[in-house]
């Protein structure tokens, strides 16, 4: 019974200094790309006193009462900036309401399951709640993904463009026609913020805020610069496109060199499912004894939720920023 407790004590040690040192080192990348987005920031900044908003806001819900309630949350902004990047249609009454829905189904059936312990009841919960708002950012993540894999070619098309003779506000409407999406929704936008009148600069930053990308940022960047101090914007905007392409260059060895570990953790996350699976299937009595006896519960409680931090420790070591 010592040595039980023992091993257990160990591992949760274990497991918190391995989120100790996850949030330490997310805690020191954070700081660095806050100071990047600073000194990016202060050419932005200029733009803060160009009244931006010529769009009508959208409501948090179409029910009234409800849409002013999440109007009191800071959180309802940042929601639909997510769901504005995901381009998804959702509102964020619609968001929040689907994940309390899944939550509340999730409590029934968890409580309804007499094998599951107390304790992952919450758990649970939140995790089934977490799904809708998960799905935002998968897809928010592929389109910010798509729109910086397509960002070098559009940015070699509009140094062709002005090359050619071209303005640069017309550079930016032939890429709004000539782009597939996501690119040719975003400068579509930018343009016709400069047909109602916006000046460009301020719907280039509202283009930044739209798309957080670093990429972005720098070429905002470079265009407002070089309004202010001249030069040639297409060489600018060329040169900035081959740092970028060999920056997905360097990403994609870093990524060739660390599948293994994603390789691993996506077995090491599956295989006990799995076992558990054909053990049920080849003898379930021998299961059965495990979910039937009190301290086996807690074993498979304790088992999900360091599978769980184990899968997290591993996907943020082979996840390397470059």
């Amino acid at each position: 019974m010592f040595s039980t407790l023992l091993v257990v004590a160990f591992l949760v040690v274990f497991g918190m200094v391995l989120i100790a040192a996850s949030l330490a080192w997310n805690v020191t990348e954070r700081k660095r790309q806050r100071v990047l987005d600073k000194r990016l920031q202060r050419t932005l900044a200029e733009m803060t006193e160009v009244d931006t908003d010529l769009l009508k806001k959208s409501s948090a819900s179409e029910v009234e009462f409800y849409g002013k309630l999440l109007d009191r949350f800071s959180f309802t902004a940042t929601l639909q900036d997510q769901l504005a990047q995901a381009n998804m249609k959702w509102s964020v009454g619609f968001l929040v309401g689907l994940m309390l829905v899944s939550g509340l189904l999730a409590l029934n059936i968890l409580m309804r399951v007499r094998y599951v312990p107390g304790y992952l009841v919450p758990l649970g919960v939140a995790a089934v709640g977490f799904l809708p708002y998960w799905v935002v950012l998968r897809k928010r993540t592929r389109r910010l993904a798509q729109f910086e894999e397509e960002f070098p070619e559009a940015l070699d098309f509009l140094a062709r463009a002005m090359r050619a003779g071209h303005a640069f506000s017309i550079s930016l409407e032939l890429l709004s026609q000539e782009s597939p999406d996501p690119l040719a929704t975003e400068f579509r936008q930018v343009t016709e913020e400069h047909n109602l009148g916006l000046p460009l600069e301020a719907s280039l930053v509202n283009l930044a805020r739209r798309v957080p990308l670093l990429d972005v940022r720098f070429f905002v960047s470079a265009v407002m610069l070089q309004s202010r101090t001249g030069g040639n914007l297409s060489e600018i905007l060329i040169k900035l496109g081959y740092v970028i392409r060999e920056r997905f260059k360097l990403k994609g060895q870093v990524r060739a060199l660390s599948a293994q570990g994603r390789l691993t953790g996506k077995c090491l996350a599956v295989m006990p499912i799995v076992v558990v699976l054909l053990m049920m299937v080849v003898n379930a009595e021998y299961m059965r004894g495990l979910f039937d006896f009190p301290y086996g519960r807690h074993l498979i409680g304790a088992a999900v939720i360091l599978q769980c931090l184990a899968f997290y420790v591993i996907r943020r070591i082979v996840d390397i920023k470059v």
